[in-house]
């Protein structure tokens, strides 16, 4: 490689070191957005609740209108002062309500690519805007500890970082990493044996498929179907790979290193962001979902059978499907962290800004 070459290459590298420096702005533009979606939602009396009556999806417009004005006035202070103690707090806190209203986004983006559409637009809408805005407002809220990192304190000035070299995670993340694999394993299988005309649970493979196609799934999740690959089961060694992706160096996941995986090009947001939103959604949704599972085989609770023949196969189906989220959604909570922290920047010594 040229060292024209090499220069280009680190040309949007730099770019993206310079965050701490326009986060901010960007924060407060997101905002200012946000803000005046909810304001638009709640006049034209427009619901952001899948379901629900009219006055909680009217709380919850007024609540997103405050959320983004909580999010302009705290963004806006740091352009202005620079990031206070008190500031940080409330941007963290206002992380926190964004991410509470963007939980499911993850089911909203496999029924976008499996069904005919997203169920509610403006709550899926309103799902994706709130995910964004929690990553802003938490990039903003250690935008001063990352430009001591990079060497950019502020907008303009740039230091010498170099990239660490990759490293596998520690071995209880590792053991973490197996959980979860292991735990989607009865999923995968029970999802291929209805695929493969097979029966689980009362349910026929063709009665499966007609409930997929009963309930909008598309053409393109039927023909997978039909084929014997169910779509979930492809997602879910997906998201085994994002996993291990995150444990291991990338050029570590093959038999034979790809060339340009070697030394974990693969750009640090880029499996990150997945796992964000994959940890946000599965874990709180299936520890809670197991919490209600607990209750109905105790008897406190009665799940209802749906479309399975008794309440016992709806059971023993949530179970298997419950379990595994949970699982696995914890173990891509260790595993992100983990690689967030074995990738950070680390401050050249002795070098300054130029």
């Amino acid at each position: 490689m040229t060292s024209a070459e090499r220069t280009m290459r680190a040309l949007p590298s730099a770019r993206w070191q310079r965050w701490p420096g326009w986060v901010a702005r960007a924060t407060l533009l997101w905002g200012v957005l946000y803000a005046a979606f909810g304001l638009a939602c709640a006049l034209s009396g427009t619901s952001l609740l899948p379901r629900g009556g009219d006055s909680a999806a009217a709380a919850l417009s007024w609540a997103v209108v405050a959320t983004g004005t909580l999010a302009t006035t705290a963004s806006g202070a740091v352009v202005r002062y620079g990031l206070r103690p008190a500031l940080r707090v409330l941007l963290l806190v206002t992380c926190g309500l964004a991410g509470v209203t963007a939980f499911s986004l993850l089911m909203d983006v496999i029924t976008l690519l499996f069904g005919q559409g997203v169920d509610h637009p403006a709550a899926a809408a309103n799902k994706a805007l709130a995910a964004v805005g929690a990553g802003l407002l938490a990039a903003t809220a250690r935008s001063d500890r990352a430009g001591e990192a990079t060497g950019t304190t502020g907008i303009g000035s740039t230091g010498g970082t170099a990239v660490r070299a990759p490293t596998a995670a520690p071995r209880a993340v590792q053991l973490a990493a197996w959980a979860g694999t292991l735990a989607f394993l009865p999923y995968t299988a029970m999802k291929l044996v209805w695929a493969s005309g097979g029966t689980f649970a009362g349910l026929t493979g063709a009665e499966t498929l007609a409930i997929s196609e009963r309930n909008g799934a598309s053409g393109v999740f039927l023909t997978l179907e039909s084929c014997g690959l169910d779509p979930t089961a492809l997602l879910a060694a997906l998201g085994v790979f994002l996993l291990w992706g995150l444990v291991r160096p990338w050029g570590q996941l093959f038999p034979r290193p790809l060339p340009f995986l070697r030394s974990r090009r693969v750009p640090r947001w880029l499996p990150l962001a997945p796992a964000l939103l994959g940890a946000a959604t599965l874990a709180p949704y299936g520890v809670v979902g197991v919490g209600y599972l607990a209750l109905a085989a105790a008897g406190v609770v009665t799940i209802r059978p749906g479309d399975f023949p008794s309440s016992g196969d709806a059971l023993l189906v949530g179970w298997i499907g419950l379990v595994a989220f949970a699982v696995y959604g914890l173990a891509l909570t260790v595993a992100a962290r983990s690689y967030w922290l074995r990738t950070r920047p680390a401050r050249r010594a002795g070098v300054g800004a130029e």
